[in-house]
């Protein structure tokens, strides 16, 4: 089982171009877009959090479920949902501004994983109080033997010195690291975490892991945004890992031909969701027939 903690929150993006054109809600929050995509891509997985009970957060459940992720472990609340104002620049990058105070996510009690994978990142691990029992969470999970999955998806408001820290604390835990290839500077040394997982754009992935270091390419395509591209990656790593049945010494053992068709089937998958507006992420028989 796969377990990914954090965030489901509501993206606000631009219709069209310009500052001042409609916001269109999207579902989002890069723990609920792992999630959901790997619901997509067909492995089993359930999804720990705490959800508004407004209208945003019943449609993020209602997703969840469409996409077969289980909710047992998502709490509800009155709070609010997080809301992320999306602006898209020329090249369909997007940047981001959070409305975060007193939201329903910031009070999830998470519960560890007692095996398989257990994911964790975004803006769940910059809010307390759920910050600090999310790594706590990461760190009992390792301890019962889970393969921790970290990806800091640093954002502005909380890329601060405090903020490194406290992502740096909960790499004893770690197995993957999945960062952007903007992330390496902020995160500093992480030589010992055994799998180091680094996205590099248009350049494709990268990883460096105890085989040594190989990377591959990014498919051709024409880009619509770039929102959820990273959370798409994280799914379809854990994906492939799970699918293959790895523990911790299994990934700690994988060869570069077996990291190289791992990235292949997370660039590709990353392809697809760029080409489409929105985090919309594909299935697994997409991924497969854009090989």
């Amino acid at each position: 089982m796969i377990t990914v903690y954090g965030e489901g929150l509501i993206d606000l993006v631009p219709s069209a171009a310009g500052p001042l054109t409609p916001l269109v809600p999207s579902l989002g929050g890069g723990p609920f877009n792992v999630a959901r995509a790997l619901g997509r891509l067909g492995s089993p997985v359930a999804f720990q959090s705490r959800l508004s009970t407004d209208g945003f957060g019943e449609a993020l459940v209602a997703a969840l479920a469409s996409a077969s992720v289980d909710t047992t472990g998502v709490a509800r609340g009155p709070e609010p949902t997080t809301l992320a104002v999306t602006s898209l620049r020329p090249d369909g990058s997007a940047a981001y501004t959070f409305y975060t105070e007193g939201t329903a996510d910031r009070f999830a009690e998470p519960t560890p994983a007692t095996g398989g994978f257990a994911v964790f990142g975004t803006v769940s691990l910059a809010l307390e109080p759920a910050a600090s029992r999310y790594a706590a969470a990461a760190s009992a999970s390792a301890a019962a033997g889970a393969v921790v999955c970290l990806d800091p998806n640093v954002r502005p408001f909380y890329a601060t010195r405090s903020h490194r820290e406290f992502l740096r604390s909960m790499l004893p835990s770690v197995t993957v690291l999945k960062m952007s290839d903007e992330e390496v500077g902020f995160m500093g040394d992480v030589s010992a975490v055994p799998v180091v997982v680094t996205t590099l754009g248009p350049a494709g992935i990268e990883v460096r892991a105890p085989f040594g270091t190989v990377r591959v390419g990014a498919p051709r395509t024409a880009v619509a945004d770039t929102i959820g591209a990273g959370d798409t990656v994280m799914a379809a790593l854990v994906h492939e890992f799970d699918a293959r049945g790895l523990d911790r010494d299994g990934l700690r053992a994988l060869d570069a031909g077996a990291w190289r068709e791992i990235l292949r089937f997370a660039a590709t998958a990353a392809a697809i969701t760029v080409s489409r507006r929105g985090a919309d992420t594909p299935t697994r028989a997409e991924v497969l027939a854009a090989y």
